[in-house]
């Protein structure tokens, strides 16, 4: 009779946890640490606040429509650009035109007391990410004026190293870039950069880093660092994750993983399988970058002409849940997050296919019994936290 009870009582409780899930997730202030959609700005001429469904993972009333109370928008550049600065500070101008011409529905804010103005009143706080350090071009005044802009973190590296601090990308690979010092790591002027960043209140993110740069930066910091969009290497060994060893300081530093949504960064199978897909129209990709059309361009043509291979090669949706998961079996609830990449990746999961579906994830974690005081922490109150702590002196 006991058992009887019980199995019924646990049943009850997963029927009210999938009943309220949109409760809790309307109720929680939604962050998404990670949105490139500023790069489908200035490389397609796509104007944010029009409707762009079919065309990109996100707009302006689509962001909305998925409850994300708090975005921050990438500013990127690959190493190649030319007077990546100036280009950060177009893209920067770009999110500013759109803020100007729709105050009621999206405002950028500077710190965690205006973000929470703005949430209640039912608007998107918008702050900037930039992706890469070398675009304040080895300028700490730059820094500053990108930080004066409404930047709040900085990710030190993108894939390619600059001459303080080394990517993963360049620490994985034995002929890859050494810092200005000859070797992995933070170089003075860059534990420089994590300092300035400390004194700013400008968060110090991790993604993209190699493992020697991460450690340099975890014994330098005096604020809690994020990973604004990347996964766990242990379950899927990717040069971009974050071994248990990181995620465990990233813990001890008080920071936040957020878990990025890339179908290659989650499912351990996709990997070999898109590079066979990307070989296989390696002809005609390369085609397209001869008449002047950039790489990622050229690829996103590609994905997007043979939908039928790239749809096979997305990943389930639950190894975001997953990854979720990993982390807080690991190092606990209060350390883990969303940094979607929406916008800047070819393969999100299925099931995820726009801004919109961001409800799924909170739906999965009610169902799976996690209290709504939980989910609310992954959803956003995890880098609420930190981005508080980041303006604390």
């Amino acid at each position: 009779m006991k058992t009887k009870l019980l199995f019924i009582s646990l049943i009850a409780t997963f029927q009210l946890s999938a009943q309220n899930y949109q409760n809790i997730h309307k109720n929680a202030i939604l962050v998404d640490t990670h949105n490139d959609f500023l790069t489908q700005t200035m490389e397609k001429n796509f104007v944010f606040d029009t409707n762009l469904k079919g065309k990109t993972h996100s707009d302006l009333n689509r962001i909305k429509e998925g409850g994300v109370d708090v975005q921050f928008f990438s500013v990127w550049s690959d190493g190649e650009k030319q007077n990546p600065y100036d280009f950060a500070n177009r893209q920067i101008d770009s999110l500013d035109a759109v803020i100007k011409r729709n105050p009621d529905k999206i405002v950028k804010v500077a710190n965690s007391k205006e973000l929470l103005k703005a949430v209640k009143q039912n608007k998107i706080a918008a702050l900037i990410g930039v992706e890469g350090g070398h675009q304040f071009e080895n300028d700490l005044g730059k820094l500053e004026a990108l930080y004066n802009r409404g930047t709040r973190y900085i990710t030190l590296t993108w894939n390619n190293s600059t001459p303080w601090a080394t990517s993963a990308s360049d620490e994985t690979n034995p002929e890859g870039a050494k810092n200005s010092e000859g070797k992995n790591g933070l170089t003075a002027f860059g534990k420089q950069v994590v300092q300035k960043m400390n004194s700013l209140g400008m968060m110090v993110d991790i993604s993209h880093v190699g493992e020697q740069t991460f450690y340099d930066v975890i014994a330098t910091t005096t604020k809690p660092v994020i990973a604004s969009h990347s996964s766990v290497y242990a379950l899927c060994p990717h040069k971009r994750n974050l071994k248990d060893d990181q995620i465990k300081a990233i813990a001890k530093n008080g920071g936040v993983i957020q878990i990025n949504f890339n179908s290659g960064f989650i499912d351990p199978s996709v990997d070999a399988r898109e590079m066979a897909f990307i070989e296989s129209h390696k002809a005609e990709i390369d085609s397209l970058m001869q008449t002047g059309m950039e790489p990622f361009l050229a690829q996103e043509s590609i994905y997007k002409k043979y939908t039928e291979e790239s749809e096979a090669l997305r990943a389930p949706f639950e190894w975001v849940i997953k990854h979720i998961e990993y982390v807080i079996k690991l190092v606990g609830v209060d350390y883990v997050g969303i940094g979607s990449d929406f916008d800047g990746i070819f393969l999100p999961p299925k099931e995820l296919d726009d801004v919109t579906d961001y409800i799924k994830i909170t739906k999965a974690l009610a169902e799976k019994g996690y209290s709504e005081k939980d989910i609310d922490k992954i959803l956003g109150g995890n880098l609420l936290r930190v981005l508080i702590a980041n303006e604390t002196n």
